[in-house]
């Protein structure tokens, strides 16, 4: 049976040869990917975000200048909406769309920045506002300041979450037009590094990966006090990793029965079991990328395909994930150099 044709995008780094902006048919009833076009209108879109109506694509500029920038989906390539826009810090690496503002988390300056959006997806020539984080961590190569990696709402869109690899912390803040304001900062184990979060789709609990040790903290979330709070840590690895590791992703199926992360330098997919609930996760199995370096994992929006970009090998691979036990087959690859996301229409 021939799958509904829909839409994927892919990010890449340009000045490491990658095309820039992807667009690609999604095929649901396989979960193929076919590359129909791509945009290199801005320089190096290592991470990307769709509008609520998919009408509309925003991507960071990881650069030593930092941008964002929108563009529209309709057609085979994504076209510019408007120039990008400074988001007065360096090294943006994630970004995220939420009630009339884009907010990015800022790598190399640790901060978050938001911009407004108009009615017609365009952002403002100017933020409306940046939040600088302050402090550091042990490991005085990699957290000898803030180093903001990912910002995300919460499943109740009342809280920002940014999550600092270099303080080894997550801040809790509350939106507003102007921007964000932070209400808590949540301390994790000093040294782990924590890069990325997930929450479960019951909205009471997040899972945050560590880059810096290769574990997972899972978390209890109260939506109404904005209150994270760490409940056990676990290993994303079945033993001690043979050379370098350094998780990068975490994502949860849609129904919550199962979470995945990816860890580079071993190039895995981790495979957990959640309980009903989403309190506690069961290391289960890992599976080889298919590549080298997965930067990203992504899950369709069905919850039956799982998606790795992997930067170094330039391509990205996709899975059909086993019900009954969440397991990853490799069901096929795209090539798309230094390919860094995956998100879906």
């Amino acid at each position: 049976m021939v799958g509904q044709e829909r839409r994927a995008y892919i990010g890449s780094f340009t000045q490491a040869g990658g095309p820039g902006i992807v667009t690609a048919a999604f095929d649901a009833g396989s979960g193929a990917l076919t590359v129909l076009g791509a945009s290199d209108a801005v320089a190096d879109p290592s991470y990307l975000a769709l509008s609520a109506d998919g009408g509309t694509l925003y991507a960071v500029s990881e650069s030593a200048e930092g941008a964002v920038a929108a563009f529209r989906t309709a057609g085979d390539t994504v076209r510019p909406l408007g120039a990008p826009v400074s988001v007065r810090a360096a090294g943006p690496t994630h970004l995220a769309v939420h009630e009339g503002l884009v907010h990015t988390a800022n790598y190399g300056s640790g901060s978050v920045t938001s911009v407004p959006v108009a009615d017609d997806g365009s952002l403002a020539a100017a933020a409306a506002g940046v939040v600088e984080h302050q402090g550091s961590g042990p490991d005085t190569d990699r957290q000898e300041g803030p180093h903001a990696h990912q910002v995300l709402p919460d499943p109740s869109g009342r809280w920002i979450l940014s999550v600092d690899l270099g303080t080894d912390s997550v801040r809790v803040c509350a939106p507003g037009d102007a921007g964000l304001t932070v209400r808590h900062e949540v301390a994790l184990r000093p040294g782990t590094g924590p890069r990325h979060l997930a929450f479960h789709p019951g909205g009471r609990f997040a899972y945050v990966l560590n880059e810096l040790t290769p574990t997972l903290t899972v978390c209890s979330w109260d939506p109404d006090g904005g209150t994270l709070r760490p409940l056990a840590e676990t290993s994303v690895l079945s033993g001690e990793p043979d050379g370098d590791a350094y998780p990068s992703e975490v994502v949860v199926s849609p129904d919550g029965r199962f979470l995945w992360t990816a860890t580079r330098g071993v190039d895995v997919i981790s495979v957990f079991d959640l309980d009903d609930a989403g309190a506690t996760a069961r290391l289960t199995a890992s599976v080889d990328c298919g590549g080298a370096w997965p930067r990203d994992l992504a899950v369709d929006p069905s919850g039956r395909f799982l998606y790795a970009a992997n930067e170094r090998s330039g391509d990205v691979t996709w899975f059909a994930v086993d019900e009954d036990s969440g397991l990853p087959r490799i069901a096929g690859a795209i090539g798309v150099p230094a390919a860094s996301c995956v998100v879906f229409a």
